[in-house]
């Protein structure tokens, strides 16, 4: 077996300001696993800095160095092949940076699975529908909103004491049910409630997401009591313990599963699976992927999600280096020369 993962970045054509960062590169980690005489190939995309509970790109870095490759190699050597793709998240380990990092290691297994059966996405579950799309928006600065005309939901980015008229205005134009996204910087109950009232008497809040820190369930269960608008959580849902306590505490109607930050993509569908159950309704989000993991959210959203997701291609000024492949997830990332190798193994 031969492993190798490098980084590579590319830039937003819209830049997006959240509360306390602005989206306008991002870092793609590609990781291609070769045993058998078969390739798979997996992506995360990290944010650049730790921030609400998920790790940095070089966070992530250091557990794939430190812990996972090491031990990756370790398991194939003791049994002589490849974890079963969706087992794979059972061994990360408690840290957001090692569940990341682990789940670029379950999108490659996947990968190499797929493309040795000769087979594609498809086979991995049945489709039930094309997902239904959400664009991003900010209100914190003036950067031009790129909505796609398909997109039949918009999170608009902001944070308290963001708002005036010109720009619930702008909103307003878009004739579309928002997602209120606070990601995390709600800071106050009263001050939250007043800005989504103020909004849902002339914008459809479909909910609104994350005013408060990822632990904050009774905070989150009060705003959703007052009855204002679905509560949404997303930085707050990372295990099934999280859906279980969201459930208990009635904190939240909506919630974002991220695969990358949950584990992969067989931890985030028992996540939805147990959301639906509960009467919790989910959709995917994901970290400005690439075509390649972007693909696999389309995929877990189009079998089992019936919310708007963010599963939609990213538009960035240099177009990530792809190759369309016929089997597989779909896609083999091409490494340049530029790109900076960041760990490997084998030969």
């Amino acid at each position: 077996m031969r492993v190798t993962v490098w980084r590579s970045s590319t830039e937003l054509v819209a830049p997006v300001r959240a509360a306390d960062q602005r989206h306008l590169r991002r870092d793609h980690l590609y990781m291609g696993l070769e045993h058998d005489g078969a390739v798979g190939y997996g992506e995360v995309a990290p944010q650049p800095v730790n921030l609400n509970g998920d790790p940095s790109v070089d966070s992530v870095i250091s557990a794939l160095r430190v812990e996972v490759l090491p031990r990756l190699e370790r398991m194939v050597t003791d049994t002589g092949e490849l974890p079963r793709w969706f087992a794979v998240h059972r061994v990360a380990g408690p840290r957001p940076a090692s569940v990341v990092a682990w789940s670029l290691v379950e999108m490659a297994v996947l990968d190499h699975s797929l493309r040795t059966s000769g087979s594609g996405l498809e086979s991995l579950w049945t489709a039930r529908q094309a997902p239904a799309t959400i664009a991003t928006v900010s209100l914190l600065d003036d950067e031009s909103w790129a909505v796609a005309t398909d997109a039949t939901r918009v999170r608009a980015k902001l944070r308290p004491g963001s708002l005036d008229e010109d720009r619930v205005a702008r909103l307003r134009s878009l004739n579309r049910p928002v997602i209120i996204d606070y990601n995390c910087s709600g800071g106050s109950l009263e001050v939250v409630s007043r800005e989504i009232e103020r909004l849902a008497a002339t914008v459809a809040v479909a909910a609104v997401e994350q005013p408060f820190e990822p632990g904050n369930l009774i905070a989150h269960a009060q705003l959703a009591a007052r009855d204002l608008a679905p509560v949404s959580l997303d930085e707050g849902v990372r295990s099934l313990l999280d859906l279980r306590l969201i459930e208990r505490y009635r904190a939240a109607s909506v919630v974002c599963v991220k695969p990358p930050r949950v584990g992969g993509l067989a931890a985030a569908r028992s996540i939805i699976d147990a959301a639906r159950r509960a009467g919790i309704r989910p959709y995917v989000g994901g970290f400005f992927e690439s075509p390649l993991a972007r693909a696999t959210l389309r995929h877990l959203a189009g079998a089992f999600v019936d919310e708007p997701s963010d599963v939609a291609d990213v538009s960035t000024r240099t177009a990530a280096a792809l190759e369309a492949t016929g089997d597989g997830i779909g896609y083999r990332p091409v490494r340049a020369a530029h790109d900076e190798v960041v760990g490997e193994f084998g030969s």
